[in-house]
């Protein structure tokens, strides 16, 4: 009886969460373990079909670096990094397009459908999601780079992602798009999932990682910033408290923020249910990050 006291306070609990999310958008970027391990990706997508069963309406964003470094060293092909960006050469790009689209993609929708949620990624390349540019990056000597196949987005189909989430489906979305000329670009999934956030308006801004979050000390779990705001991310990142690859997870956030968001967050794929844990308790989990000081929801 004790037991299942407990569980009915964790859903009262949730009540007040369930209330004010119904009916917004959450953006949701999978990435690290919470993709790669089997059990806590199906954890996680426990956690959005919970979500979309209560009113909630999550919208996967998802890229699959580890996957697509795989698939390239089976075809006897060696990654080359830039800046922490893919050079995508055209035979990089159709290996980025078939893991991202029509593996990783087709296998979410599947393990969805098989938990009772419905949902729709663009496998075969009939719908699209993402549309974008060619991007250069910046080079030390002032030179532009070019990283070959790799772009940015530019606009996001709001009207087709905003439908299937009204009718109660999860939209899947690869980290990549289509330019003008109707060819593919490879996107880096944080990004792409900033600029998703930021042109449906979402409520929040979910990053799966690796991580417990933001850490002043990378080796001491306790040093765990659980908020943060935009003035405090740019003074760690130029401390070098913030590096490598987080820094494209930090800037994605605050590009959210720049853009409209008024919280975004950082939290750990591999606890299971961190998902539920961040949305739907009063401490939540991970690091919060808001454009400027305020009240935390979870404090």
């Amino acid at each position: 009886m004790n037991d299942a006291i407990r569980k009915a306070e964790v859903l009262i609990e949730a009540l007040s969460y369930i209330r004010t999310f119904r009916d917004r958008l959450t953006v949701i970027k999978l990435g690290g373990s919470a993709m790669e391990d089997p059990d806590t990706l199906q954890a996680t997508l426990q956690d959005v079909v919970f979500m979309e069963t209560v009113g909630m309406r999550p919208i996967l964003v998802h890229g699959g670096g580890k996957a697509i470094d795989r698939a390239m060293a089976d075809a006897g092909l060696k990654p080359r990094k830039v800046q922490g960006r893919r050079f995508t050469d055209d035979e990089t790009l159709d290996i980025v397009v078939r893991v991202l689209l029509k593996e990783i993609s087709a296998d979410i929708e599947a393990r969805i459908r098989k938990l009772g949620g419905r949902a729709v990624g663009p496998q075969q390349g009939s719908l699209q999601y993402l549309f974008g540019e060619k991007m250069l990056l910046p080079g030390a000597d002032g030179q532009p780079i070019d990283l070959g196949r790799v772009g940015r987005v530019t606009r996001v189909d709001v009207d087709l992602i905003r439908n299937f989430c009204a009718g109660g489906i999860v939209p899947i979305i690869p980290s990549v798009a289509l330019d003008e000329a109707g060819g593919w670009l490879n996107v880096n999934a944080d990004t792409a999932a900033a600029a998703v956030a930021a042109q449906l308006r979402a409520e929040k801004l979910v990053l799966l990682t690796d991580t417990p979050g933001i850490l002043l000390d990378r080796k001491d779990e306790t040093s765990l910033m659980r908020s943060l705001d935009a003035a405090q991310c740019k003074d760690l990142m130029a401390r070098g408290v913030i590096d490598e690859g987080m820094i494209p997870k930090v800037e994605a956030c605050l590009e959210g923020l720049q853009a409209g968001l008024s919280k975004t967050h950082i939290i750990d794929g591999r606890l299971r249910h961190s998902l539920l844990l961040e949305i739907y308790t009063d401490r939540g989990v991970g690091t919060e990050i808001v454009k400027s000081s305020m009240p935390n929801l979870h404090t």
